[in-house]
């Protein structure tokens, strides 16, 4: 190799590095600066052909330009003789348009076209520069990367990630109260990368909850290997965070594999979250036990799930009076994380409240809880008693706060059931609408539609593609509703992504993959639940009939059906059945506002009916609580 061409290969092999590009693209951008340098030197028309190629291994440049085959040249840039150009083409004729090469070398390029090559091989690079840096980053979209912080302003922070790139992180992605200094490292999460006409804008954050999603994937090895389940986030950050977990596999505490030993764990995060609370919950597919875990740490005594076709799922939960403040939480913060995490609306009550309301229905002469009154004659007197000394502030005994509850609960229990016998028509007609639509569109999850990660927690209390159609048709109403906090033309792009996937091909395929995925998960959990069944020499506990809660049930609701077994019970045993209850007694406490509700929601299983401490093992509804954290 002569000494030019070990010149060339070292400043070839030298751009590449120091630009961190592939070496096709640099040749790519010396050719088009050689071609760019020709059309400079000679005045070429950008109509006229002309192509530049470089060897690999010798470095020498090789420029063609496109000329037409002539007996007598006129102009020697567009114009070859017929024995010129049978040098190239062998069969050319006069009247052709051929490739000829280029006697001249670069080294007789005037002074204009080797800054017109200069500078297209600044540009080609830096494009190449910008596209790489788009490339890399997007790819760790989701995921965190450490970075320095440059600057500090009221409006966002800049940070360096590297020498050749910056990004930054608005004032609303970051944490309230945190401060920070020019030259401090910090984890962030590439939340959002965009092109520009410079460099890539890319976008972090440490207040979106795939950050804590991945820190907890970081801190817990069970969650890094797929043993435990991260199954739902709800986050304020800087406040208060809810993390619901499952266990795929036997004999592992998802909680305790979260929290670790003596709280190491989720100290380490909570410390990186400048003291964020973060309370890990066991999620649970019966959605009362659910709802009731959400809640924590305040204690609810019941749960009644009431899922109405046209106002959306609801769900009343009744606490004990000195439990009322831990629930809502401050300015409602306990409550609100807790219908993000379950996707229910909540409705909190105290027991004092409901009973007070209650009497004063009852009072009023409302007709619908005459059946009430007449099965529970002697306990309305005696519920009537026990208010007037809570309201003389008298103290109010365990077991009496106890029979409070209990009517509370048969009074929600009962009112429920209306509800649910008033709305047979209604579901009729939905069913009826539901059979015309495509049944795999049932089986898609709402994460696979083609949205904004804002527009996907929206929708994500009706779970999938189905539901979001059956919507369409009976109540554009809710759609509406359920994006009212999001940007304009937010339903013409929901629109648009229901197109795509309910072309017929790519709905099948989407249905099929989520049946086969579901299959497999099944199939795992069966193995995995095989060997202890096999190993137990006692005889097997007969499972509870699980009452699942849909939004649109195909039959009689399954709210309706327990009604109907609770009421059965209750005839065949004394209505009052007393029993030891573990609940103590109330402080005074005062009742909260969340939003501008009076009243906050989840459910009560009917199954044990609603004079009887619920103590059984309750069956739960099959609905996933997924949450894309794309």
């Amino acid at each position: 190799m002569r000494e030019d061409e070990v010149r060339f290969d070292r400043a070839f092999q030298e751009i590449a590095e120091s630009r961190m590009l592939q070496a096709d693209v640099v040749r790519e951008a010396l050719c088009e600066a050689l071609v760019s340098a020709y059309r400079k030197d000679t005045n070429a028309s950008k109509a006229q052909r002309i192509e530049a190629e470089i060897d690999p291994k010798r470095g020498r440049p090789t420029i063609y330009v496109e000329k037409e085959v002539v007996d007598e040249i006129v102009s020697p840039h567009t114009e070859v003789t017929l024995e010129d150009a049978r040098f190239f083409e062998p069969e050319a004729q006069v009247g052709d348009v051929i490739m000829v090469r280029v006697e001249k070398t670069t080294k007789n390029f005037g002074r204009i076209a080797a800054q017109a090559a200069k500078q297209v091989i600044l540009q080609r690079i830096r494009q190449a520069e910008r596209e790489n840096l788009f490339q890399e980053y997007d790819q760790k979209t989701g995921e965190i990367v450490t970075a320095t912080v440059q600057s500090v302003t009221p409006a966002a922070i800049t940070l360096s990630l590297n020498s050749r790139a910056e990004a930054v992180m608005p004032r609303a992605q970051q944490i309230p109260g945190e401060k920070f200094r020019p030259g401090d490292k910090v984890r962030v999460l590439v939340s959002d990368v965009k092109k520009s006409s410079r460099s890539p804008q890319i976008v972090v954050s440490r207040a979106h909850r795939n950050m804590l999603k991945r820190l907890l994937e970081y801190e817990v090895p069970e969650i890094y290997n797929g043993q435990v389940e991260i199954k739902n986030i709800a986050r304020e950050a800087g406040g208060r965070s809810k993390v619901a977990v499952v266990a795929l596999m036997d004999n592992i505490d998802p909680v305790g594999a979260c929290v670790g030993i003596k709280g190491n764990r989720i100290q380490n995060i909570v410390k990186e979250l400048h003291g964020e609370k973060i309370d890990v919950i066991e999620w649970s597919s019966d959605h009362e036990e659910f709802i009731k875990k959400a809640l924590n740490p305040a204690q609810a005594r019941a749960v009644f799930l009431d899922d109405d076709p046209d106002s959306g799922r609801t769900a009343v939960v009744l606490v004990p009076d000195d439990h009322l403040s831990q629930a809502i939480g401050r300015e409602g913060q306990n409550a609100r994380l807790a219908a993000k995490l379950t996707h229910w609306r909540i409705d909190i009550k105290a027991v004092s409240e409901a009973v007070a309301q209650a009497l004063e229905q009852i009072d009023a002469g409302n007709a619908d809880l005459d059946p009430v009154v007449q099965r529970l004659g002697a306990t309305v007197a005696d519920v009537r008693r026990i208010m007037e000394k809570k309201a003389a502030n008298l103290t109010v005994q365990p077991e009496e706060y106890s029979t409070l509850a209990r009517f509370a609960e048969a009074v929600e229990t009962h009112l429920l059931g209306l509800r649910i016998q008033s709305r047979q028509a209604r579901l009729a007609e939905i069913n009826a609408l539901r059979a015309t639509l495509p049944q795999p569109a049932f089986q898609i999850p709402v994460e696979k539609l083609d949205l904004p990660e804002p527009l996907l927690d929206a929708l994500a209390p009706l779970e999938n593609v189905g539901e979001i159609l059956l919507r369409f048709l009976i109540d554009e109403k809710r759609i509406n509703r359920l994006l009212s906090g999001q940007p304009e033309g937010s339903v013409e792009m929901l629109q648009v992504a229901l197109d795509k996937v309910m072309d017929p091909e790519a709905l099948e395929q989407l249905a099929a993959a989520e049946t086969e995925a579901a299959e497999m998960v099944e199939a795992q959990e069966a193995e995995a639940s095989a060997a202890p069944v096999e190993a137990a020499p006692e005889a097997p506990v007969a499972a509870p009939v699980p009452s699942p809660i849909v939004a649109f049930p195909d039959e009689i609701p399954a709210g309706d059906r327990r009604r109907v077994r609770k009421e059965a019970r209750a005839e065949a045993e004394p209505v009052l059945e007393i029993e030891e209850d573990d609940d103590v007694l109330p402080a005074k406490g005062k009742k909260g506002k969340k939003g501008k509700k009076k009243h906050r929601q989840i459910y009560f299983d009917e199954d044990r009916g609603e004079m009887v401490v619920r103590r059984q093992h309750r069956g739960g509804p099959g609905a996933t609580w997924d949450d894309d954290f794309e």
